[in-house]
């Protein structure tokens, strides 16, 4: 008993035994503690130390209206598993907006205005159309988006642990071109795209529905994959293209020409709905998962096409080491 009352006196809280003649009991602590997490991805593991490199935070009350931001760029804390973002706040009701990626000095997207000139439901997000060039695209900085609402509780004598969670907004697709005629096959041969309208998004991650762009690849080639029985090499024609979010329902589109110098002009050697063709993945392997989940858990991409005689087999894709089967797609 003696130790216990001894404890009470020598750690009182911020409301208990007040004495007029001591310096004023300094205000308890109230805010949040912010821990931030990727594990929105295929592995489901927490990849946010390896893969956020920049972080802008706004804060925002209960009614959307700016209150403040916050920016990180130290790879050092950014990379630390047990970094944590504390934040001195009031009671209350907030909604803190984070977005990876867009205060890195090589981003790729940016706000529409200065954040705190607007409330949060005019905030939007925009890729900068300079990226969308031709025919060499650009490789996109990623970009992570996650938001949380949240209260801070008017009896909190500390701040309250929360956690913010992330997930990725740009895709790299690689496609693969095999020539099953074992003729030796050149990425400079072939023209590779994809259009869509997702190069602006809202303050809930949302596509804005604009005009449909065009993406180039940002790299192109052959590569050697090993001989063949008659001492033929064989070869990969590739190219790799970067995009904003994938959604579904958007009617983005993948095309590959023939350009080379046996065609008079080019010719369409594929021309496929992007999405319904990734969602076939989705059904054969995670059919518990829903299909916009899976285009956003998935960001890297890897599509291999057959061709023989300059024609596509169009009969299936093998999309990440997966057979999709396509004969039940419709093409319009």
């Amino acid at each position: 008993m003696a130790l216990a009352a001894m404890a009470a006196i020598i750690m009182p809280s911020c409301d208990s035994l007040v004495y007029d003649d001591l310096d004023p009991c300094p205000p308890c602590p109230r805010g949040v503690r912010l821990r931030f997490v990727y594990d929105y991805n295929m592995e489901f593991a927490n990849a946010f130390p390896s893969q956020v490199d920049c972080l802008t935070l706004l804060v925002y009350d209960g009614d959307g209206r700016y209150l403040e931001s916050f920016v990180q760029t130290s790879d050092e804390l950014l990379s630390d598993e047990n970094w944590r973002l504390t934040l001195p706040l009031e009671p209350g009701d907030y909604i803190f907006e984070a977005w990876g990626g867009m205060a890195c000095q090589s981003s790729s997207f940016s706000f529409n205005a200065d954040p705190s000139s607007m409330p949060l439901q005019s905030l939007q997000v925009a890729l900068d159309p300079s990226l969308l060039t031709s025919p060499r695209g650009n490789r996109l900085h990623p970009l992570f988006f996650g938001r949380l609402e949240m209260t801070v509780p008017a009896e909190s004598t500390d701040y309250t642990e929360a956690t913010v969670e992330m997930m990725k907004d740009t895709n790299n697709i690689r496609i693969l071109l095999n020539n099953l005629n074992g003729t030796e096959i050149s990425g400079d041969d072939y023209e590779f795209t994809i259009t869509d309208d997702n190069t602006l998004l809202d303050s809930r991650n949302d596509i804005v529905a604009q005009p449909a762009v065009t993406y180039h690849p940002w790299t192109w080639g052959q590569s050697e994959v090993g001989e063949y029985d008659n001492g033929g090499v064989a070869t990969f024609a590739y190219a790799e293209i970067a995009t904003s979010r994938l959604v579904t329902g958007s009617k983005a589109r993948l095309q590959i020409r023939y350009t080379g110098s046996e065609a008079d002009e080019p010719r369409v050697i594929a021309d496929i709905p992007l999405i319904k063709v990734l969602e076939r993945l989705r059904s054969e392997e995670f059919d518990r998962m829903e299909s916009q989940e899976f285009l956003d858990r998935q960001s890297r991409w890897e599509m291999v096409f057959f061709i023989a005689d300059g024609i596509w087999l169009d009969a299936y894709i093998y999309i990440n080491d997966y057979t999709v089967r396509i004969n039940d797609i419709e093409f319009d």
